[in-house]
């Protein structure tokens, strides 16, 4: 059996594997397993109705953004930069939407792949980038504010020094490895 072949059964496999042996082991350590669940799934549910209020507030300020031409004016401005490190201007929409939202995000790559093809240097440079960087500002407004973080000014530097390293990285990689 060939080592794809391996992966192949390995992946087919793993989280039916998981959903039987994590139960089993928990009841094997006395867990009321059922009641546990039951338990996480009430705390899940009390945490979506707390960031509802988040996200609408996020999804609306992300639609106002792009309807109202900023993230186009943003586009032109950074174009002359997104040159320096090897990249093409059309995965500046990409760059732009990841740290706002990850469904954004994610329907820029895929009018990228599907405008210049998967195989492309763009569509590659697009999927490294989606799989190298974050949501910084979904994060930051979803997650932080449902549990009260009022004060994350550090937290938006780093995200987005990150987010910068990934679209940086993703683009090198993809110029190294493809280009």
């Amino acid at each position: 059996m060939e080592f794809s072949q391996v992966i192949t059964q390995i992946s087919r496999w793993a989280i039916p594997l998981m959903l039987f042996f994590i139960p089993a082991v928990a009841h094997l350590r006395g867990v009321k397993v059922y009641e546990t669940f039951v338990e996480g799934a009430r705390e899940g549910f009390e945490t979506v109705i707390k960031i509802i209020p988040f996200l609408v507030g996020m999804l609306v300020a992300i639609s106002v953004f792009r309807a109202s031409g900023a993230m186009d004016l943003m586009v032109r401005a950074l174009d002359p930069l997104i040159g320096l490190v090897g990249a093409p201007a059309e995965l500046l929409p990409l760059a732009i939407m990841r740290p706002l939202s990850g469904g954004g995000a994610l329907g820029v790559a895929a009018e990228l792949i599907g405008a210049h093809g998967p195989d492309s240097i763009i569509g590659r440079m697009a999927s490294i980038m989606q799989g190298s960087t974050d949501t910084t500002f979904y994060v930051l407004t979803v997650y932080f504010g449902s549990v009260g973080i009022r004060r994350y000014r550090y937290a938006v530097t780093l995200g987005l020094i990150a987010d910068l390293t990934g679209l940086v990285a993703s683009i090198l990689i993809a110029n190294w490895l493809f280009g």
